[in-house]
């Protein structure tokens, strides 16, 4: 599965980036599989490991901040392994 979420702490201003590095931080101890760019953190695992990471994540933000928002995105694809990498793999081979 990949969980493609985006953490962002409420009530403390404009610039949130120390904040969301919490929550990265958590995501990248982790050791699962992850990527995380401008707008999303990506991490690949199973159900509850994916799970347990973004609850860990939300909760480093929560520790510091008044409200926290979360968007979260699921692919439930059993079976497939190191889709953090082979999807974008197919697409730059379409484009290539």
């Amino acid at each position: 599965m990949i969980f493609a979420f985006s953490v962002t702490p409420l009530g403390v201003g404009e610039d949130v980036g120390e904040y969301v590095a919490d929550a990265v931080r958590v995501v990248r101890e982790s050791g699962l599989p992850n990527r995380t760019d401008a707008m999303f953190t990506s991490v690949e695992g199973e159900w509850e490991e994916c799970m347990e990471v973004v609850r860990r994540a939300v909760a480093a933000v929560e520790a510091r901040a008044p409200r926290v928002s979360l968007v979260l995105k699921a692919d439930v694809r059993p079976g497939v392994t190191d889709g953090l990498t082979s999807k974008v793999a197919t697409v730059e081979r379409h484009l290539g």
